[in-house]
């Protein structure tokens, strides 16, 4: 058969150990081979592993994102026009999935069904679908067995990781058979070297010795286990890409076995360190297979052999950490005896857009360990928009951001996030303001009350726990003009008016948690109002919706202009204001004088056709609450914020003639 060569290759948690060193490997030998990167960066995985292939390959793309959003996957696979897809993102550490085998599931066995699907949506455009499995579905080998379990054997796993790949291999099997994908399974021994997160066994000793403190080893340390390095473990990737068949599996083994005590002895010798003095025998896990054993006969058939020996490749591997100390950062969570990750607590992913996040970190990271940024921003909110706006300011000027995993709603969630991702500032500009609209949530209240309410509170007072600023996103439909705020009249409802208006649901809540969020001296509340942009074609522009309006009603408001307004609250992350900031444009624009504004800069032939207030509301289920907002306070922070008018003007219309004049 003729060795198969791929165009566009798809790598799925390739910012990890084993498919960074694979990632590497191939942009290495193969720089005319397209490579895309996906991974959402988890705790084990790192943008440095990565920064050889950024070196080696003028067509290699990072993307981060998750497995698990099918609608990013799809998006790859079509735009990237992907021909191979090498799947590695996975959950693998065995102590964590007794402790979390939800989330083991949810990424090994769903993000997996998602890869499939995807795949099989492209037609016969997927040629090749190389699943990275382990030697632990097949469960635990006879003692005494001189030949190990060969790729027909039956699947017998023993821990919810390992029943987690088994079941991901059976849906990769039933595509195959089903659909005719392309799929080709590998199933390999313990891997060990260079930039694996110290939680596995061998680079959990060496980091341990480094730092002298003892080794701890389950039972009784009779655990046999076959280890191989890395470089060679790759070098079987490869091949079997390459000369693989599919619709098979391949085992990728080594007869050299080592029981966990006898590791322990041969890193304690590379230290000069006296085993019985560090060697601590622990509390064994709920199951400890006794050994696990492969027959490689078939990979060997391909050519593939193991050329590296024992002794050199943990030579080789002990010199990176000394060389390497900080590569991880503090991973004392990982060095405890029954290591649990902290942010693995039944956390469930966003989904991001399709395409969002296509971005390309490795250019501004630093080529050593350590972050250089003074800022590091959470984000709350990211397929909103402002909160997705938010990402892409801290892109261009430098910020480090990261967006929230967790749910407002769940505690655990959120102390999770922060915990992982250490920021020094949080944003929240999530929250329910309803689909199509506002009306929704008068019959969804208790949903409405879940994310408004209870989410910002939780989030208010779990970062109060860290102390840490909470940049909040609020809405300024609080106030209604009334007569001593009447229309027209330039007086606007300044931050110490209490709220007026409780007309619709959405209002209400979010009158409510304003009031409640007084009482955090660490929240810095924003006010906004009939948010708009440049970017005319977003569907929740203010100036979009009036334009696709049958009708509008003509009567002034404040505005928020999001080009000018949002690097505003960045800066005043920086200089860490706090309590509640009306965060709009100064003055009013009535809605007329927005589609004017509209006809003359956009579309010189655009109609409109205005009806009342009281026709307005035989339509809608909730009123709609109007007001300006006093903004001397804000001008006063930043004197060179414009009218609303102006700031149309340069920052939307003026933008949208430039952009017109390009085409």
């Amino acid at each position: 058969m003729e060795p198969y060569t791929p165009q566009n290759i798809l790598m799925s948690g390739a910012a990890g150990f084993i498919g960074s060193h694979a990632a590497t490997r191939l942009a290495r030998l193969y720089p005319h081979y397209n490579i895309v990167v996906l991974d959402k960066l988890d705790y084990c995985s790192s943008l440095k592993n990565l920064l050889p292939c950024k070196q080696s390959s003028p067509n290699f793309k990072f993307v981060k994102g998750d497995i698990a959003s099918a609608d990013l996957v799809n998006y790859l696979l079509l735009t990237e026009r992907i021909d191979t897809i090498m799947h590695f993102a996975a959950q693998t550490h065995v102590d964590n999935s007794f402790g979390n085998s939800f989330e083991f599931t949810h990424n090994n066995v769903y993000g997996t069904h998602v890869l499939l699907e995807a795949a099989k949506l492209m037609g016969g455009q997927i040629r090749r679908f190389v699943h990275v499995s382990t030697d632990e579905v097949y469960g635990e080998a006879e003692a005494d067995a001189p030949v190990g379990n060969h790729e027909s054997c039956r699947l017998l796993p023993t821990n919810p990781y390992s029943a987690t790949k088994a079941s991901s291999e059976m849906l990769a099997m039933a595509y195959g058979t089903s659909y005719g994908l392309p799929v080709i399974i590998t199933r390999g021994n313990n891997v060990y070297g260079p930039n694996q997160y110290p939680e596995k066994l061998i680079s959990k000793f060496i980091a341990l010795t480094m730092h002298g403190k003892p080794l701890p080893i389950h039972g009784d340390g009779s655990n046999a286990r076959s280890y191989l390095y890395v470089e060679d473990v790759v070098e079987a990737f490869d091949l079997i890409l390459h000369k693989g068949s599919p619709g098979q599996a391949y085992n990728i083994g080594t007869k050299e076995e080592k029981t966990v005590l006898e590791v322990a002895k041969d890193i304690c010798m590379l230290f000069k360190v006296d085993p019985s003095k560090v060697v601590q025998l622990v509390k064994n896990r709920p199951f400890n297979d006794k050994r696990y054993f492969l027959d490689g006969t078939k990979l060997a058939a391909l050519g593939w052999r193991q050329r590296t020996t024992w002794e050199e490749g943990l030579r080789k591997t002990k010199n990176w950490y000394v060389s390497n100390p900080d590569w991880w950062g503090d991973v004392s969570s990982a060095l405890v005896s029954h290591a649990r990750m902290p942010w693995m607590t039944n956390i469930k992913w966003d989904n991001p857009h399709p395409g969002q996040n296509i971005v390309s970190e490795l250019a501004d990271l630093p080529s050593n360990a350590a972050s250089t940024k003074e800022y590091n921003f959470l984000i709350y909110g990211r397929t909103g928009w402002i909160g997705g706006y938010l990402g892409k300011l801290c892109a261009e000027q430098g910020i480090s951001y990261h967006y929230g995993l967790g749910r407002l709603e769940n505690r655990a969630q959120l102390e999770a996030d922060i915990k992982l991702m250490k920021p020094t500032h949080v944003f929240n500009a999530a929250g329910l303001t309803g689909t199509p609209n506002i009306d929704w949530c008068e019959s969804h209240k208790i949903e409405t009350i879940r994310a408004n309410v209870v989410g910002t509170l939780n989030l208010a007072d779990v970062c109060l726990r860290h102390s840490l600023l909470l940049m909040n996103f609020a809405s300024g439909c609080v106030y209604d003009y009334d007569e001593a705020h009447p229309m027209g009249s330039g007086i606007g409802f300044s931050e110490e008016d209490k709220p007026n208006y409780d007309g619709s649901f959405y209002s209400k809540t979010k009158a409510m948690v304003e009031e409640l969020l007084k009482n955090f001296d660490n929240v810095c509340t924003l006010r906004v109002r009939l948010l708009v942009s440049s970017d005319l074609s977003n569907p929740r522009n203010a100036i979009s919706k009036m334009t696709k309006y049958e009708k509008v009603v003509n009567i002034a408001n404040s505005m928020t202009v999001l080009d000018e307004m949002l690097p505003m609250a960045i800066e005043m992350a920086k200089r860490n204001l706090r309590g509640i900031w009306n965060f709009t444009n100064p003055g009013t624009m009535s809605h007329n004088e927005i589609l004017e504004m509209y006809r003359k800069y956009v579309d010189p032939s655009f109609k409109w056709v205005n009806f009342t207030a009281e026709e307005q509301a035989a339509v809608l289920v909730a009123p709609r609450c109007n007001n300006e907002l006093e903004v001397s306070k804000l001008k006063a922070e930043f004197p060179s914020l414009l009218p609303v008018r102006e700031s149309l003007r340069k920052h939307v219309f003026e933008k949208q003639r430039r952009r017109k004049s390009k085409l």
